[in-house]
């Protein structure tokens, strides 16, 4: 039966939410994106006349067609070239989603999307659905087919490992600007001593250039290490610029709420460099230089101002 306009309407009043959803359990904007279009397909198909709560149902479909990509992207992940990392999302990207509370701005954060990749499928959905969308462990036991103790059960599971992990602090955007001001300031210095006060003393550094873009496949760990190598990636050198085809220019923003350094190269996104700062300092830097996990990034950097470059590297 083909759907009514009213129908079309109430998927597309349901698209950001869902979108929303699919990115924090993808960790990917591109995959996220294929898991909606899938789910219109199959409210389209689907008999709507007799579905009885529309989000519900949309939300199960999507739900269930993100387990399956996630048991499947864990076969590829294992092949995957290097470190891999989320995709950056940019200040005011509408799939950053709800951030009315701090648990659901830290649900998107870069360093809660890299532990959630630790988790199961499971734990994942249910972590997402109860700590990002307040969903009752009734409708989460529903969606996933399971009871509802299992679902509390495996929530306060999830719950555990990713607070074990995690050491953010959450800051607003004046306060992230001021971190990038003062990281770009002790990193083009030529010195690694402003850095290394500038880290905590277990900072670690990675890299995801998907192996289209060199990028260490091991982490940089300990702050002088990683100080070392954040000296060396600012320092002006011909071969970067023969590399990247010229000399990018530097801006502070935010990406998944944490402070970051964005390169841009002719209008196009090349890094995304996301800074986790924990209450003793900088404590991780996750640098997205893949390619194909930049292409919504500098759609979104194109359509937004954001104002002069703070400088150019290399």
């Amino acid at each position: 039966m083909a759907l009514t306009m009213d129908d079309v309407d109430r998927f597309e009043a349901a698209r950001p939410r869902l979108a929303a959803i699919a990115y924090r359990l993808l960790g990917s904007a591109s995959e996220a994106e294929d898991a909606v279009q899938e789910t219109f397909l199959r409210w389209q198909a689907a008999d709507v006349e007799h579905v009885g709560v529309p989000e519900a149902w949309l939300t199960t479909v999507l739900t269930r067609l993100c387990l399956n990509q996630l048991t499947s992207a864990r076969a590829r992940r294992e092949t995957y070239v290097g470190q891999w990392l989320p995709e950056p999302l940019l200040a005011g990207d509408p799939m950053l989603g709800p951030a009315d509370t701090a648990e659901q701005r830290e649900s998107v954060s870069y360093a809660v999307l890299a532990l959630l990749e630790r988790l199961a499928p499971a734990e994942r959905a249910v972590y997402v659905l109860r700590e990002a969308f307040a969903y009752p462990h009734r409708e989460i036991a529903g969606i996933l087919g399971i009871s509802e103790a299992a679902s509390q059960q495996i929530f306060h599971r999830a719950k555990k490992h990713v607070a074990q992990g995690r050491a953010r602090t959450e800051i607003d955007q004046a306060a992230a600007r001021r971190v990038v001001d003062e990281f770009l300031a002790a990193a083009t210095s030529g010195r690694t001593e402003p850095l290394v006060r500038l880290l905590t003393e277990d900072a670690v550094s990675i890299g995801d250039g998907g192996g289209k873009v060199p990028a260490r496949a091991k982490a940089f760990e300990g702050a002088l290490a990683v100080a070392t190598f954040m000296r060396g990636l600012f320092k002006p050198s011909k071969a970067k610029r023969a590399l990247v085809g010229g000399s990018p220019e530097v801006y502070a923003t935010t990406a998944n709420g944490d402070p970051a350094v964005v390169a841009v190269l002719d209008g196009r996104v090349i890094g995304v460099l996301c800074l986790e700062v924990g209450p003793q300092g900088i404590a991780a830097f996750r640098n997205q230089v893949n390619p194909d996990k930049l292409e919504r990034a500098t759609r979104r950097w194109a359509a937004t101002d954001h104002g002069a470059p703070l400088l150019n590297a290399f």
